[in-house]
């Protein structure tokens, strides 16, 4: 009875259905393990240059010295390229005159597109690649099920066909076809563990770069208006001084008048 059985047995009696199951069984999975690594890689080495340039940021002194340090350091995460959108926005916006569309609303609304398309994007791009690893986590049971019944319809085939239907002779057959089933558990269970921890991880970022472009739009709409008002309150007080004094002149002159 165990002769002529296996995994070896199952891919010489397979049919074209068949091999067709196995091969997008194969192909879904050596395309999620790839996404997987790859994505893996890449979210940790983010991470990283992530915190280094955070570091290196908030040590500045201003936005000045933040864009003076972007011409040293290229952005080479999700936080920087933030950072110079949300500062050549605010560097730009006095090149626009009021009845532009792009400066439509203020300084205010047109930084708060900037960064809002920014982190548009970024979700953008960290969900590539998830859909594939979804859909084979999701499909891959289903494939494998759909290759189980095929197999076990052919077997009970032959079986009928050789008028022995003990159970030796039934047994073999029907678990080799249950091999399909096997691989497409063994092709979504990662994919779908995956999946769940590559979306979290998308949420905790996104959540993140929306609390650092909250950060950021204060520094740039808020410490502006407030060097403006500074500047003017200082500009008012010297006028101030002058008209006391330019008064003070008066009088004194209209004195020396009235005493001649």
């Amino acid at each position: 009875m165990e002769h002529g059985l296996g995994f070896a047995n199952f891919l010489a009696q397979i049919d074209e259905v068949g091999m067709v199951v196995l091969a997008l069984l194969i192909s879904l999975s050596v395309a999620s393990w790839y996404l997987i690594i790859t994505k893996s890689i890449a979210n940790f080495v983010a991470k990283r240059r992530a915190e280094a340039f955070l570091d290196r940021f908030w040590s500045l002194d201003s936005l000045q010295a933040a864009q003076m340090d972007f011409k040293d350091h290229e952005p080479d995460n999700a936080f920087a390229e933030l950072a110079k959108l949300g500062i050549s926005a605010a560097n730009d916006s006095k090149n626009y005159h009021s009845h532009k569309l792009a400066a439509a609303g203020g300084l205010s609304e047109l930084v708060t597109r900037t960064l809002r398309n920014g982190i548009d994007q970024e979700a953008t791009r960290i969900e590539n690649g998830l859909t594939l690893i979804a859909s084979a986590g999701s499909a891959a049971p289903y494939i494998g099920l759909f290759g189980t019944v095929w197999g076990i319809y052919h077997a009970l085939i032959q079986i009928g066909l050789s008028g022995q239907g003990t159970l030796d002779k039934v047994a073999g057959p029907v678990g080799e076809a249950l091999i399909m089933t096997a691989l497409g558990l063994a092709v979504a269970i990662p994919a779908v563990l995956a999946y769940n921890a590559f979306v979290r991880r998308n949420r905790i970022w996104l959540a993140r770069l929306e609390a650092f472009a909250h950060d950021l739009f204060t520094l740039v709409t808020v410490s502006e208006p407030i060097s403006a008002t500074n500047q003017t309150a200082h500009s008012a007080e010297h006028a101030d001084s002058s008209l006391t004094s330019y008064d003070g002149a008066n009088t004194q002159a209209i004195s020396t008048n009235e005493r001649s």
